[in-house]
């Protein structure tokens, strides 16, 4: 038995041709992906979510948005797109949830439960990430081998954080370099803790690592978008006293904890290169004590890793199956 666009085959019912013609299906264009992602307040939090749908949305059938209740005109924003392949779905969410971001897995589940049932890849995107489109022919080939793999229940990509502005990304340990981001349309699959990975039945899903990054951009913002983005993102992790103790109004970001930056010398997904150029703010990092609160473990171990490519201790949320 095996699941194939939402049926249940019985193979012995079938002449052997055609048992030998369904793995080879998705070559012929069979193959359906469905994006998803969940988004809420994106004019007021500066979040680049019609950049984010629109760095993968050639590679998906349809693509589904959990849009939240917002009151900036981030519905409006996504409908504006006006791309055939989005559906809205509008969500309210539970403001009084506290634990750890958990809000914001309860809307990805929201979303991924909205795919098509005959879907056979979920490709997730947050609404501060992107994908350039250079990497667009590898993703496909990858789901394409991948699909009538048992073994991979989905794909991991690399990371690039982008910390301050759009011409410095962090390297340290402080910055997590993997993460899943395409999953096959298995029941049971739940986004994990705040929805930043995901889970098969609370047991870690089993990865292929490929060599496509998501462009991460929640950290590529002037000091009051970062002052803005500390204080409203931490409202869904912590309660008010909490917030009035260590995140006060006068709360000011200081750049300090991105340890290590290095300059990126490449190109910005295509979605991305309008609201680049209109970057009107410049950080002078090497004014910047980045590495003063470095421990001497945490300086030897990022030095570990930079000799040998081994992050020792490192997070992670899956299961590397094949490379």
């Amino acid at each position: 038995m095996n699941k194939m666009h939402g049926e249940i085959f019985d193979y012995n019912k079938y002449p052997i041709t055609f048992i030998k013609i369904i793995p080879c299906l998705n070559t012929f264009g069979l193959m359906k992906v469905s994006g998803f992602t969940f988004i809420r307040n994106a004019v007021k939090n500066d979040y680049p979510i019609v950049e984010a749908i629109t760095s993968i949305l050639p590679l998906c059938d349809e693509f589904i948005v959990m849009s939240g209740n917002s009151d900036d005109g981030t519905r409006e924003l996504i409908e504006a797109i006006g791309s055939p392949k989005i559906r809205i779905i509008d969500s309210v969410w539970d403001d009084t949830l506290k634990d750890g971001g958990r809000v914001f897995a309860i809307e990805t589940d929201k979303a991924f439960d909205a795919i098509s049932p005959d879907t056979d890849w979920a490709f997730y995107i947050q609404g501060d990430e992107a994908v350039h489109e250079k990497y667009h022919p590898l993703i496909k080939k990858e789901m394409e081998e991948a699909l009538n793999k048992p073994n991979i229940e989905g794909l991991l990509f690399k990371y690039l954080h982008f910390y301050g502005s759009y011409d410095f990304y962090g390297d340290s340990r402080r910055w997590y370099r993997r993460e899943i981001r395409l999953m096959k349309n298995i029941k049971g699959i739940r986004a994990y803790r705040d929805a930043q990975g995901f889970r098969l039945n609370d047991r870690k899903i089993k990865v292929k690592l490929i060599d496509a990054y998501i462009y991460h951009y929640g950290w590529a913002k002037p000091p009051q978008g970062l002052n803005n983005k500390i204080r409203n993102f931490n409202k869904f992790y912590h309660d008010d006293a909490w917030m009035e103790q260590n995140l006060p109004e006068t709360f000011e970001f200081d750049y300090g904890n991105a340890d290590k930056l290095v300059r990126f010398n490449g190109t910005h997904p295509a979605p991305m290169q309008k609201r680049i150029a209109a970057t009107n703010w410049k950080i002078d990092f090497s004014t910047k004590a980045l590495r003063k609160n470095m421990t001497f473990r945490r300086k030897f171990l990022q030095r570990v890793e930079q000799l040998t490519g081994w992050r020792i201790g490192e997070y992670r949320n899956y299961e590397i199956v094949e490379r």
